[in-house]
């Protein structure tokens, strides 16, 4: 029933062929055409090749009315249904029934050579098809009855992933430098064992000013040596000398 219900594709239309009565075979040689009277055929019309699912209707029809003459259910090709002769690729031996169980054999020829070679492919193509999806059902029908495979992580599962070439860095990272009694190390840019360089700016001038400030204190001890309470009097006689006087003592002028 799902068959009969099924759509019905057409799959070739030749305008025009003939019919013709067949002697009995005498033997398993097979049908020769030259065995008919092809000047004579019994019959002439159209043919239909259409297809209901698996199966292959050959249909001969009225050209003008479209009347059924008759029908050749195929259920497969090649087969007993469709037979080529012996000594003609233009002539077939077909099997037709009437839908009452009753059958017969019968000639069919085509008038165009390239006639009976569209009407032997579309009956190869199509049982070519019928037979891809069977293996393609069987093919599903394993793998649904075939247990599938769980892939999916269950509770508390891990995975482990190992990675090569590659060094394992020392889990305490750089160690710090020790600190030289008590201090904080020297700065990256200095040199060890230097001494770091004095502060130039507000700095120096403070010092500076903190030693004229020594010099300027009138309350620290004078020496016994200068009876003089001016503390300016040396650097005053000093630069009064001549040049002669800075020659004896020593000192150098220069001009």
């Amino acid at each position: 029933m799902a068959e009969d219900n099924s759509y019905e594709s057409m799959l070739c239309v030749k305008p025009e062929v003939h019919v013709y009565r067949i002697p009995p075979r005498a033997s398993n040689r097979g049908y020769r055409a030259a065995d008919w009277k092809l000047d004579e055929p019994a019959w002439s019309g159209r043919l239909k090749i259409t297809a209901k699912g698996k199966m292959a209707y050959i249909k001969l029809e009225d050209k003008n009315t479209g009347e059924l003459f008759a029908q050749a259910p195929v259920d497969q090709y090649p087969g007993s249904v469709v037979e080529a002769v012996t000594d003609s690729s233009r002539y077939f031996v077909i099997r037709i029934e009437d839908g009452n169980g009753r059958h017969a054999f019968i000639g069919l020829g085509f008038a165009d050579r390239g006639d009976s070679f569209d009407f032997n492919v579309a009956l190869q193509d199509h049982f070519k098809w019928v037979k891809q999806e069977g293996e393609l059902a069987k093919l599903e029908a394993s793998e649904s009855a075939a247990p599938k495979l769980d892939l999916s992580f269950k509770e508390g599962q891990t995975i482990k992933i190992s990675i090569g070439n590659i060094k394992k860095k020392d889990a305490g990272g750089a160690k710090a430098r020790p600190m030289v009694g008590g201090l904080l190390p020297p700065p990256p840019g200095a040199k060890a064992g230097g001494v770091l360089p004095p502060p130039v700016g507000p700095s120096s001038v403070s010092a500076e000013q903190t030693n004229t400030a020594s010099l300027l204190d009138f309350g620290s001890p004078v020496p016994a040596a200068q009876p003089s309470s001016d503390v300016w009097g040396d650097f005053t006689s000093a630069g009064s000398n001549s040049s002669k006087d800075a020659v004896k003592s020593g000192w150098v002028q220069f001009s």
